[in-house]
């Protein structure tokens, strides 16, 4: 079995390229799954996000109140740490669990990791390889502002939380240009895969 990090930029074509991956047959385990898994309501890191960042990060039905909380935590970096050091290390817990029990049943399979702060999280040490899915700033603002309806000033936001994509690239094994047609990426992961599937 073979583990592989994908990560990148926000509104990089990550979650596309994923997909393709998994049209080619590869494992996904998807980080933002787990993510949301490990703070649904009762869960210790939701108890633990509550208690540092105060009731408001909760909605009235005890779930968490994720756009309250990102209003905190996005553009500052000491509050973003400390949520991920409440997040992270639950997710990796999951991800180690999930990737033994796929490695039981499917001894010669690709697992893709999918994980938007692979790198920020210190994942990226665990992984085989690591994939890197880039575009040029611009795009990403456009892209988020089409999808998430962020203006420039949010979406820069959200770019500037995350490590910069030049030293994500410094990382990588393999880097894939988000901005690419469907059908150039497409083959970039059909060959990318090629390659991952012979070391597996």
């Amino acid at each position: 079995m073979i583990l592989v990090g994908l990560t990148g930029g926000v509104a990089c074509g990550k979650s596309s390229v994923a997909r393709l991956f998994q049209d080619c047959g590869a494992t996904l385990i998807d980080a933002d799954v787990l993510a949301r898994m490990v703070v649904e309501r009762g869960k210790p890191a939701l108890k633990d996000i509550a208690r540092v960042f105060g009731k408001k990060t909760l909605q009235a039905d005890g779930t968490l109140n994720r756009p309250a909380l990102g209003k905190i935590v996005f553009g500052s970096p000491a509050k973003l740490k400390k949520l991920n050091a409440i997040v992270h290390p639950r997710v990796a817990r999951e991800q180690a669990r999930l990737t033994r029990s796929i490695e039981t049943q499917e001894p010669q399979t690709v697992v893709i990791y999918d994980a938007p702060v692979l790198i920020e999280a210190g994942a990226h040490k665990r992984m085989d390889k690591v994939l890197v899915v880039s575009a040029d700033e611009k795009t990403q603002i456009k892209r988020l502002h089409n999808r998430n309806h962020l203006s420039k000033t949010e979406a820069l936001r959200r770019i500037k939380s995350q490590m910069p994509l030049a030293k994500k690239i410094t990382l990588a094994d393999y880097v894939i240009d988000g901005t690419l047609s469907y059908e150039q990426t497409k083959h970039e992961v059909e060959r990318i895969y090629a390659e991952l599937k012979q070391l597996a």
